[in-house]
């Protein structure tokens, strides 16, 4: 597999493992977030090998991750959540109104979202990142920005980066 198409699957906004639902939710929730001044990124790769389904950095360097979960069983098959706690200052789960009766883990946020608008329905509870954690969180945050703009200008650029 060549360089390039390891750094595209990477970062890609959609890879395929969506389903409508959870893009549905997705939208909601990115409006939330722009709503709240975050600034929303999907599907991000973390430093423990791990995917955040939505990052959004706040305007004074606040870092929330969203988990979304489309059915009942993506909630029950997720053990990983806990994982995604050490990245990020609060951790949600969002969903659709048809899967809000699922137990979502009271240790996250809950964010109820139609596919148009998202209303916190938990607030998460904070986890104040370490300094060295938010830099390196912010920078992977800038990178996958910039990436993602760099490549809608010219989709043949990835073919150039240096696989790292």
């Amino acid at each position: 597999m060549l360089a390039s198409s390891l750094l595209l699957d990477r970062d890609r906004l959609a890879d395929g493992r969506q389903s409508p639902n959870a893009l549905k939710v997705r939208r909601g929730v990115c409006r939330l977030l722009r709503a709240h001044a975050f600034l929303p990124i999907a599907e991000v790769g973390l430093a423990s090998g791990r995917r955040a389904d939505l990052v959004g950095l706040g305007p004074h360097g606040e870092i929330w991750i969203v988990e979304i979960k489309s059915s009942p069983e993506d909630l029950k098959a997720d053990q990983k959540w806990p994982d995604y706690r050490v990245h990020c200052d609060r951790l949600f789960f969002a969903t659709l109104p048809e899967v809000a009766h699922a137990p979502f883990p009271e240790e996250a946020g809950f964010i109820l979202s139609d596919g148009h608008r998202a209303e916190i329905l938990r607030m998460a509870p904070e986890h104040r990142l370490a300094g060295a954690t938010r830099k390196a969180m912010t920078l992977r945050f800038a990178a996958v920005a910039a990436r993602r703009l760099h490549d809608l200008e010219d989709p043949e650029a990835a073919a150039f980066e240096r696989l790292l």
